[in-house]
């Protein structure tokens, strides 16, 4: 079943497609919490998180948009893996997604937000391989860039220069359409 459909039954309670999508998508949950966390969680800790992930998800169902199911996910987990550093290490966790979340799911963003997002979003897929894939791999998954450069077959320098030039052009496409930089 895809994610659009998957998303639709979810959107009307459907426990079939709950469990489908707790099975489809819980390896990339783990892995983008794990990332975040960087060691710093027990895998208890890990692993309950993924499942506050799932009941974000569920509690919200009617408020998905049934295109965005998996960067709604992702989106999730990040402020989930987040929200327990802080509260586990008492630390501050602050990066550019925080203020600039680029996939356009967060449900309580303003007009304005939403469009910034939607903006980003359309200026992300218009980038081309592999920088697109460098870019979401850091951003989104929080790869590390040595990670990034072995899982490529890239240098790291390579990588870290087209993180670089990838950020630069998007600031970029994003003041052309009107956003402040």
């Amino acid at each position: 079943m895809d994610n659009q459909t998957l998303a639709e039954r979810l959107k009307q309670h459907d426990e079939q497609a709950f469990e489908a999508i707790i099975q489809k998508y819980t390896p990339l949950i783990a892995t983008i919490i794990g990332n975040i966390a960087a060691g710093r969680l027990q895998k208890q800790d890990v692993e309950e998180v993924v499942t506050d992930v799932f009941v974000t998800l569920w509690r919200n169902a009617e408020k998905l948009e049934c295109d965005k199911l998996h960067s709604y996910l992702c989106c999730i987990a990040k402020s989930r893996a987040k929200d327990r550093l802080r509260k586990e290490k008492n630390i501050l966790l602050l990066d550019i997604d925080d203020i600039d979340e680029s996939d356009g799911t967060i449900l309580s963003m303003d007009y304005e937000n939403k469009e910034l997002c939607h903006g980003l979003t359309e200026e992300i897929e218009k980038i081309k391989e592999p920088d697109k894939e460098i870019l979401i791999r850091y951003y989104y998954y929080y790869q590390s860039v040595s990670k990034i450069a072995a899982a490529l077959q890239m240098n790291v320098e390579t990588v870290k220069s087209k993180l670089q030039r990838t950020r630069k052009k998007l600031k970029q496409a994003l003041i052309n359409r009107g956003y402040e930089g």
